[in-house]
């Protein structure tokens, strides 16, 4: 499978100050997670593979091309969808949406049909002749979603599509990610604060702290994998439970007073938890059966 993103000991400088150090890292999934908080670098590597942050050190490539060398085959192939609106107010959608298409480098007639058929594909056929400085919210996150789709882009990069809509809207994107990864034209690569967007829709997950990679999975092999967790907590004596779990095999973790946090083998029987619990007259106060979630990598990452 070929690579879509390779990161190799990227770094990015503005000034005397790092903003991204030693990125080395090489993305495939057909959607990308990017994670970190404020200021950990997410929307700098953004611009860096679009080619608008000069490269201090080591290079970067997507799909084979070379940003230092390549910046204009690289971008005929993404699609790109800010956070921020970057509208003409007084420009219809179809007139905007088909001059970004010509931007992209598709002929005028080809634009505008293309202009016309994506925004009927987010919702926007009935409101593509109004200005779209008369668009809510919601609206113009679609028409920004449009107008990175109309030259039909190999790499579709969304830096926070779901920024500010109620859930309703929030939906309706979720929908429209869900439509393009699954169609396996176009890969993604989400940029995004809420982690249950990122949960929901990608395969492969970055997080970024501080300018560095402090964590990546692959959430596909993951979820494949089909690792359970088991959190349990105690009022008796904790010596005793961590005993019982060592013998029944499972991995586990002391989280505090009383409590733990088990990976149960394959196959496992939760009952034999209750078993060693009753043969120890051990009484257990909680205990919650669940798979790790992406909220727990994350945190996890941030105690780097």
């Amino acid at each position: 499978m070929q690579a879509v993103v390779e990161l190799a000991a990227l770094g990015v400088r503005f000034g005397k100050r790092e903003i991204l150090k030693d990125l080395s890292v090489t993305l495939s999934g057909r959607t990308l997670g990017l994670l970190g908080p404020n200021g950990a670098g997410k929307s700098t590597l953004i611009q860096t593979l679009l080619g608008f942050c000069p490269v201090a050190a080591g290079t970067a490539k997507v799909f084979g091309h070379d940003i230092r060398h390549q910046i204009r085959q690289i971008r005929a192939l993404i699609g790109y969808m800010p956070e921020n609106d970057a509208f003409i107010a007084d420009m219809t959608a179809v007139t905007f949406v088909r001059m970004m298409g010509e931007l992209s480098g598709l002929p005028a007639e080809t634009a505008l049909e293309r202009a016309h058929e994506v925004l009927f594909y987010v919702g926007l056929g009935e409101a593509r002749y109004r200005k779209l400085g008369t668009y809510s919210l919601g609206m113009k996150q679609m028409a920004k979603l449009a107008q990175a789709l109309v030259h039909g882009p190999r790499l579709l990069i969304l830096d926070e599509p779901t920024n500010g809509l109620d859930p309703a809207a929030r939906q309706r994107m979720i929908r429209l990610i869900r439509d393009i990864r699954d169609a396996g034209q176009t890969h993604i690569l989400l940029c995004s604060h809420l982690l249950r967007d990122v949960e929901e829709t990608c395969e492969e997950v970055l997080i970024l702290r501080q300018g560095q990679i402090v964590h990546y999975s692959n959430l596909e092999a993951e979820r494949s994998a089909n690792r359970r967790f088991v959190e349990l907590e105690t009022s008796g004596d904790e010596a005793l439970l961590a005993e019982a779990l060592a013998e029944l095999g499972c991995e586990w973790a002391a989280l505090g007073t009383g409590r733990y946090k088990m990976t149960l083998p394959k196959g496992f029987d939760l009952r034999e938890i209750y078993r060693a619990a009753a043969d120890r007259d051990l009484p257990l106060r909680r205990l919650s059966y669940r798979r790790n979630t992406l909220e727990d990598i994350f945190l996890k990452a941030m105690e780097v």
